[in-house]
């Protein structure tokens, strides 16, 4: 690998700036002697270590180890960072960076129903997880006598019920923090939605019972946000390295990753990305957010191009958002306007791979916590799933986002993994998205309950992607799979107004009928756009629009994606906003 050193000034405009754990006068890097900030090093293979005694002999603190990547993580003075960055032993230094987790109706979501394609409340599969463990990348999850009853086994040996806590591991990797338990309240709302089994909701008191996709997979429960929803590429790559580590030991075979942050550079470089495709070569199937993204206009780009990483990565299965409109039904479903669209940023892949419910989910509530205290609102009335009216203890919370989406997918995995043990995570994807259901070519419109504007959506593949998960047909599924089921990358023709889907030599779609691109796309796939195909003349795109020479096609790609753009301090992932994964969407959902 060539060497890639950074600038101070090159920081600054990849938004490294937000990792500084002393921030000191941002107009300013130089301006404070002391100000420091957190950066990734791989230094090149060494007997005596040179290169890493030598960053420590200069003052650079060293934080931790990363091995899955062979990087370490170190805090370095500002003042001292060109210094430290051209030393002849350094492979790669990059960022920290930072990164985010990803009204209430009366009514319930009918989330797992839509997405396991019950028909009723009391419908019971087949499947229900057990054995397989899935471990949450999150804020948390509270455990021992604390946790939430419906994170216990039904019975134990003995027979007493919901006595078992199927939160078998826990580890906190967030720095000076090694409480394990959910202070934001993200992580046990996202661990209800992949294996909750309903127990607080369950009786003849109860119309209905809040449960999740999995309702006795085991959770391996790996802290990376604080209080505040907030934590960074070192923590998470450090739980991905423990995800590996314990695979056999509590038999990891998906690990949910329900945040994300901005796409700075090519997946191929992203050491973030790298982790997650280590946790997938080791037989891990990886479901990452999408983002929510799918609002933001601020360089007239319609919420395309907005999927957050790791979510970029081909490998991956990454998730955007539905909303059940408060019915059973699939008929009346639509996507989420805030739901983030794909091309990728920089490497152009098809996503999200899919979608599944995820707009004003119920499932646990962390009492105290952040969320809980910040918006009480969000409390998910007892009237709202019992008949009766009595004072018992409300257990359970909602949230929007494609926070809430992306565990659906987990859960569905591992009821997949628990038929046959033997799928590979290609395998998983490649059935999740071929038996995804295929949405028309239809537009929606959200009303924000704040603002007052109204979104347009349109089912296109950058905004579904293969489709609305149906995990009733996903098990039905089995088509044998042989090969990747890498996301294929939008490519435009030069010579036309068309943009095609470009698979890998070796992936699975377009090797036979079974798994040709319009078995997995719709039969609109072999081109994306253009006045014959998916995009007409008249549609979303136009010259002047996304596509255009000056957009994210052109050459003069980088004046959209400055740092005064989307991606900029003033922007949505400035130090300024609101967590766009669990705030923004928690307080207005979708119309």
């Amino acid at each position: 690998m060539t060497k890639r050193s950074i600038s101070v000034a090159t920081l600054l405009a990849l938004g490294a700036w937000n990792c500084f754990a002393q921030r000191g006068d941002l107009s300013s890097p130089h301006s404070a002697a002391n100000d420091t900030m957190n950066v990734i090093v791989r230094f090149r293979p060494s007997p005596d270590q040179a290169g890493f005694k030598r960053f420590v002999a200069k003052g650079a603190q060293h934080n931790r180890f990363l091995s899955s990547i062979g990087a370490s993580v170190f805090t370095v003075k500002t003042k001292d960072f060109d210094l430290l960055a051209s030393d002849p032993e350094v492979e790669l230094i990059a960022p920290d960076h930072a990164l985010q987790a990803a009204g209430l109706s009366a009514a319930p979501d009918y989330g797992w129903m839509t997405a396991l394609g019950a028909s009723t409340p009391n419908d019971t599969f087949l499947y229900d997880g057990a054995g397989i463990g899935v471990a949450l990348v999150d804020s948390g999850i509270a455990n021992g006598k604390s946790a939430n009853a419906d994170l216990r086994a039904a019975t134990d040996a003995g027979g007493r019920a919901y006595a078992l806590d199927r939160v078998v591991y826990s580890e906190s990797f967030v720095p000076g923090d090694a409480s394990t338990a959910d202070a934001y309240g993200h992580g046990t709302h996202v661990a209800g939605i992949v294996g909750g089994n309903g127990a607080d909701s369950t009786g003849p008191e109860f119309s209905y019972k809040i449960r999740g996709i999995a309702p006795q997979v085991n959770l391996i429960n790996l802290r990376v946000l604080d209080q505040n929803g907030n934590g960074s590429d070192s923590s998470v790559i450090a739980a991905l390295q423990r995800v590996i580590e314990l695979r056999d030991k509590y038999n990891i075979r998906v690990v949910n990753l329900s945040l994300g942050r901005p796409v700075y550079t090519s997946y191929s470089q992203d050491l973030l990305c790298q982790a997650v495709e280590n946790v997938w070569r080791a037989g891990i199937v990886v479901v990452v957010a999408a983002g929510n993204g799918g609002r933001e206009n601020s360089a007239g780009i319609n919420g395309y191009a907005t999927i957050t990483a790791p979510g970029n990565d081909p490998f991956v299965i990454t998730v955007g958002a539905m909303n059940t409109v408060g019915t059973p039904s699939r008929a009346d479903d639509k996507i989420a306007s805030y739901s983030s669209k794909g091309p990728s940023f920089l490497d152009h892949f098809v996503k999200p791979d899919l979608v599944a419910p995820g707009n004003r989910i119920l499932s646990l509530r962390q009492q105290s916590s952040y969320l809980d205290l910040t918006y009480p609102q969000n409390d998910v009335p007892l009237s709202a799933y019992a008949n009766a009216d009595g004072s018992q203890f409300q257990n359970y919370y909602q949230l929007s986002g494609t926070s809430m989406a992306a565990p659906m997918v987990s859960g569905a995995a591992a009821l997949l993994l628990q038929k046959d043990p033997t799928l590979t995570p290609d395998a998983v994807k490649a059935r999740l998205m071929k038996s995804a259901s295929k949405l028309p070519l239809a537009t929606s419109t959200a009303t924000d309950e704040v603002t007052g504007v109204t979104y347009t959506s349109q089912n296109d593949v950058f905004t579904v992607g293969a489709g609305y998960l149906d995990v009733q047909a996903a098990l039905a599924n089995t088509d044998a799979v042989n090969g990747t089921a890498l996301s294929p990358v939008a490519v435009p023709d030069p010579n036309s107004s068309a943009v095609y889907m470009v698979g890998d030599a070796s992936a699975i779609w377009g090797s036979s009928a079974i798994w040709g691109s319009s078995a997995i796309w719709g039969s609109n796939a072999s081109a994306i756009w253009g006045s014959s195909a998916i995009w007409g003349s008249s549609a979303i795109w136009g010259s002047s629009a996304i596509w255009g020479s000056s957009a994210i096609w052109g050459s003069n790609a980088s004046a959209i994606w400055g740092s005064s753009a989307i991606w900029g301090s003033s922007a949505i992932w400035g130090s300024s906003s609101p967590d766009a994964e669990a705030t923004i969407v928690a307080l207005r959902g979708d119309n």
